[in-house]
Formats: C-alpha cells, sequence, structure tokens
C-alpha cells in the first residue's frame, strides 16, 4: 500500500499541531487527524514559559501570541512568598497568561501555511505497524473505516489515547487529586492581580483571566470529594473561594462548569518501533506550575526536526531513540515538580504548612536559589547531554521553521548556530529586539571570548527544530585568566635563597 504521508499525527492539539508546522516547513509530508469536528473555544491551559516563548519565537509566531495575553513578572507561591521571573535570562524574562485556544489557533495557521493537511471529524480506531511503515484505521463522521498509511506516526491525543492503547503500552501512575471543580464566570470585581492563587489546609482557589471579561476559575473542596461526574455547584464554588482568597470577587453568569480528577502518570517508552507519544499521551501530571501544555509543546519541537532529518537522509544512526532518552526525563521531573507543589499547597496540618511557607519565603530570597527555581519553572534550564551532532549538506538541511525572509525566522535561525555536538545555543550573539515581546537586544548576556561565534558557516545552521535542544556548552577559559598564566610563566625566576 502507498503510503498517504511521511507522517500521520493523531491529535491537533498544541503538540501536534507545532509538530505539523515543523515537518511541513521542512518539506515533509504530513497529515493531522483530529477527532473532533471543530476548534473548540475551550481552554485547559493559560501559562506559556519562557522556553516554550522562544520556541514559537523561532517560528515566528511569539509577537502574535504575547498581544492575546498579560505578562506576569513573578509568580506568587505561598502565602507571601514570590518567584521573581524578571531576571531570566533572554527577551521572554515573565511568564505569558493567555488562554490555550490562542495558541491553538496560531499554530493552526501556520501549520497550514506550510502545507500541513488537517482533517477534522477523523477518528483514529486502529493501529498497526511493520517495519517499513505504520498502519492507522481511520473512522470519519460517516461511520466508514479507511486506512491511512505513513513511514512514521505520532500519538498526540492527550491523556485518553487510542494510539497509545493500540500500541499496548502501558500508562502508570496514580490519580494526585480528585474532585477538581472548574468553571469559566464572570466576576463583579476585578482581582487585583492577573493570576489569583490561594490555600487553606481543606480549600485551594485560582483565576486566571480569558482578556475578554471572562475568567477561569479552578476550585478544590476537602470536605466535599464528589465523583467527576457530578455537576458543580455555583454556592459550594463560592464558598470554597471564599476560603481560599477571602472573597469571591462577586463570581456570577456561569458559562461552562466541569469536575475532573487529575492524575500523575508516564509513559515508560516514548517510542514504539514506528510510533512515537508525544504531549499528555506520554505524560500527564497535576496542573501546578502550569507546565503541561509547554511540555508537550517541547516535546514537538525536540521530535520534528528528528523525523525531518531522518525522512530527508542525514540523520546519523540512532538519532530518533534520541528524542525519548532526552524527553522522558525531562517529563519524569515535571510530573515530580508539579506533584511535589501540589502536595505541598493541600497540605493540611499547620505545623507542615508554616514550616513550607518559611522555607519557600526563605529560598525566593536567596538569589542563586530563586535562579534555580526560576530556570525550573521556566524551563529555560533544561539541557541534554552531549553527542556528536549530524552536520548536514546545504542541499538536504532543512528549511527555517517561519517564512523564508522573516524577521523571527531568521533571528531564529540565527540562534539556533551550533558546532558540531553541541545541540544548544551558545550565549554572546546579538539578536534584535522586539518591545512587543519583552526586553530588547541579545537573548543572552555576551560573554567574553565568544564574539568569534557570530561567524559560523552557514552549513552549520540546524535550521529547525528545538533551539535549546542541546548540552550546555563546555567550559571556556576566561581570556583574562589564560594572559595571566602565560605571563606568569614567562616571568624570571626568583633567585634562590641564601641560608
Amino acid at each position: 500500500m502507498a503510503p498517504d504521508a511521511d507522517v500521520l499525527i493523531v491529535g491537533a492539539g498544541p503538540t501536534g499541531l507545532l509538530l505539523a508546522g515543523d515537518l511541513a516547513t521542512a518539506g515533509v509530508r504530513c497529515t493531522l487527524l483530529e477527532r473532533r469536528a471543530e476548534r473548540q473555544g475551550l481552554t485547559r491551559a493559560f501559562a506559556v514559559h519562557a522556553r516554550t516563548l522562544e520556541e514559537l519565537d523561532a517560528r515566528g509566531v511569539a509577537a502574535d501570541l504575547v498581544r492575546t495575553g498579560e505578562r506576569v513578572g513573578a509568580l506568587r507561591l505561598f502565602g507571601d512568598a514570590r518567584l521573581d521571573l524578571s531576571r531570566l535570562p533572554g527577551r521572554f524574562p515573565y511568564v505569558l497568561v493567555t488562554p490555550q485556544y490562542e495558541t491553538e489557533r496560531l499554530l493552526e495557521e501556520r501549520a497550514l501555511a506550510a502545507g500541513a493537511e488537517i482533517v477534522r471529524g477523523a477518528e483514529a480506531v486502529g493501529v498497526s505497524q511493520d517495519a517499513d511503515g505504520v498502519d492507522v484505521e481511520v473512522r470519519t463522521g460517516d461511520g466508514a473505516p479507511r486506512t491511512r498509511r505513513a513511514a512514521y506516526l505520532v500519538g498526540a491525543d492527550g491523556v485518553r489515547s487510542t494510539v497509545r492503547e493500540r500500541l499496548g503500552l502501558p500508562f502508570p501512575g496514580h490519580a494526585a487529586v480528585r474532585s477538581v471543580m472548574l468553571a469559566d464566570v464572570r466576576l463583579a470585581e476585578a482581582p487585583a492581580e492577573t493570576l489569583t492563587v490561594g490555600a487553606t489546609g481543606d480549600a485551594f482557589a485560582f483565576l486566571a483571566p480569558f482578556g475578554d471579561g471572562w475568567y477561569r476559575v479552578i476550585a478544590w473542596n476537602r470536605r466535599h470529594q464528589a465523583a467527576d461526574s457530578e455537576p458543580v455547584d455555583m454556592d459550594e464554588l463560592r464558598e470554597v473561594t471564599r476560603r481560599a482568597l477571602g472573597t469571591d470577587h462577586g463570581m456570577r453568569d456561569p458559562r461552562w462548569t466541569s469536575r475532573f480528577h487529575s492524575d500523575e502518570r508516564q509513559v515508560p517508552r516514548y517510542r514504539a518501533g514506528r510510533a512515537f507519544l508525544a504531549g499528555d499521551a506520554a505524560h500527564v501530571h497535576s496542573p501546578a506550575g502550569g507546565q503541561g501544555m509547554n511540555t508537550g509543546l517541547q516535546d514537538a519541537a525536540n521530535l520534528g526536526w528528528k523525523l525531518a532529518a531522518d525522512l530527508r537522509g542525514w540523520a546519523p544512526p540512532g538519532l530518533l531513540d534520541t528524542y525519548h532518552s532526552e524527553r522522558h526525563p525531562v517529563g519524569r521531573m515535571v510530573v515530580r515538580g508539579s506533584g511535589a507543589l501540589l502536595r505541598a499547597v493541600l497540605t493540611e496540618r499547620p505545623l507542615p504548612r508554616a514550616l513550607r511557607g518559611a522555607a519557600v519565603r526563605a529560598a525566593t530570597r536567596v538569589p542563586p536559589v530563586a535562579r534555580r527555581l526560576a530556570g525550573a519553572v521556566s524551563g529555560i534550564d533544561i539541557a541534554y547531554p552531549a553527542r556528536a551532532a549530524p552536520t548536514p549538506s546545504p542541499a538536504a538541511a532543512p528549511p527555517t521553521c517561519g517564512s523564508p525572509g522573516s524577521g523571527p525566522a531568521v533571528r531564529g535561525a540565527a540562534r539556533r548556530a551550533v558546532r558540531p555536538g553541541r545541540r544548544r545555543e551558545r550565549p554572546g550573539r546579538d539578536v534584535p529586539g522586539d518591545q512587543a515581546l519583552g526586553r530588547p537586544g541579545a537573548l543572552r548576556r555576551r560573554r567574553r571570548g565568544d564574539q568569534h561565534d557570530r561567524a559560523r558557516p552557514p552549513r552549520r545552521l540546524h535550521r529547525l527544530g528545538d533551539r535549546r535542544d542541546g548540552a550546555r556548552p563546555a567550559r571556556r577559559r576566561h581570556p583574562r585568566r589564560a594572559g595571566a598564566l602565560v605571563r606568569r610563566a614567562r616571568r624570571p625566576p626568583r633567585p634562590e635563597r641564601r641560608p
């Protein structure tokens, strides 16, 4: 059977859409299958962290996304403890608060413009593979099954992933928190902060704006652990919010409510033959920290250029296996970190709560510790083990992530200049600033001795993929320190002391 595409992607959420855009931009034929007939206006995620914004900036969509939301330069953790993000390196020293559907809209526009095929109302119901490709049985709205074939398959179809189930991959883990209430409401009194969060021993509440007068409320009540199927009672939601925040801000006019439980789970392997898992299909965790969508987008950025390299013929042996070896530890870290944060927030006993608050306040006031925390939450500090990277020929190298000649795309390609063996950008290259995005100027502070990095030949550009996708650069001797050693070596020997 002749293949319908080079890559089939199941799931048109943010993860699948970014991956489809990357592959189509690289000239790879890809088809994205989505069970829902239309794109929905509901949203699960609000936070877009700094590393994700860097990924989107390399693809030319960050500026448009930033205009849809609000920038938050500090996160309130517990009580009066705040984590300062304003000193993060780079052009995005903040977390962007914007509804998930805005991210999906921009990524879908990019994927379609690049030539990706998006088929809605197409549900994947079966998966089989052989040595040469993958067959996916698809059921459309009329109920008629059809088999699509491709060289590779990526399951980005969420926590209830059909691809993962049909591959027979386990999804071990447990429920982190149950009976979480969700509601989209209007507020008579706008909160003083963009993100509002509070917790007591038996209640938790979180408020985030959509930007159009509506707010998302997330609340949890230890005193009433109802089943997910039980409707949300607005009186209970108001009472829990008052306990956690001190006020319900005049909550009214709910347009949508729901209950859910949050799991902590991760698949043991992100790859099974010619099939891969990404996003919530591979890992799921508590909403604490707002890491879910960000981790999925970074999965897609890591996998996309590797699939393109393999299909274009310049991938070294084993490159596709590095997707699991690099992203699985990151997923594990996020699952554990968000779970620990959630359990700390929901601590019930007074003494542990007091100790928790004191410890967090102390940590956020120690600059080195605060920087490490900010780097972990934002994703800026994520890096992978060093290894030899391929050097594609100019004819085989994929194009840039954005449109040819576009400013963000050109800047993204420049930032991804790497030496063989280092698949992460190095500090020191001047990048034109954009006042709409945040801090203007260099992407990273310049270090002495790195000025020659800007003169690398074009063949050493990895023009597609995860722009921080690699290890930290090796330490380099400071020029002054090296010069001091040379001068010291040239000094005449001191005369011997006479007894």
